[in-house]
């Protein structure tokens, strides 16, 4: 025997609410983060990007062209361009205090994107990304060379991922 015993406006309300709540939600979806879609995979491959001016933006620009197309390559006759500016930043964070030459850093790779359509030439979107990568300075000077050289690359594959990333949930719209 219960205490309490709901009317018949109370069932009422709790009834509309209930759906009113799964109507509300009837309009969204579950989607990965990172899913393409088969439009926006097409529209990825159809993206060229802009001549590079240096290693690093070299590395990043083959990383996006490789990322967005699958392999295939540029288009022949792209939809969209993206005019590519990277810029790369050697940071000693430990100093050897006897010497003072650093014994490890930071590789800080910046970019700055614009999303443009080929037809129209109208920006679609502009955009910053920044990836850091820590590299250890060893005493001899061509491992130092080295190092620094694969923090920068490593530093490239994950802005290049992040630039992806952004342009496939732009063009997934």
């Amino acid at each position: 025997m219960s205490w309490f015993r709901p009317s018949t406006p109370f069932r009422l309300a709790t009834a509309l609410a209930g759906s009113l709540l799964l109507l509300g939600l009837g309009g969204c979806q579950v989607r990965p983060l990172y899913a393409t879609d088969s439009n926006a995979r097409a529209a990825l491959s159809s993206i060229e990007f802009s001549d590079a001016d240096d290693r690093v933006e070299q590395e990043v620009r083959n990383q996006l062209i490789f990322m967005t197309s699958g392999g295939a390559g540029e288009p022949a006759k792209p939809d969209y361009y993206v005019d590519l500016d990277v810029t790369t930043r050697n940071i000693g964070v430990l100093l050897e205090l006897s010497s003072d030459t650093p014994r490890a850093g930071r590789i800080e790779v910046k970019a700055q994107y614009t999303l443009k359509k080929v037809a129209t030439g109208e920006v679609l979107r502009t955009g910053r990304r920044m990836s850091v990568a820590l590299v250890d300075f060893p005493t001899q000077e061509f491992a130092k060379i080295r190092a620094t050289r694969d923090a920068e690359n490593r530093a490239a594959r994950e802005l290049a991922e992040l630039i992806r990333a952004d342009l496939a949930s732009w063009l997934g719209r």
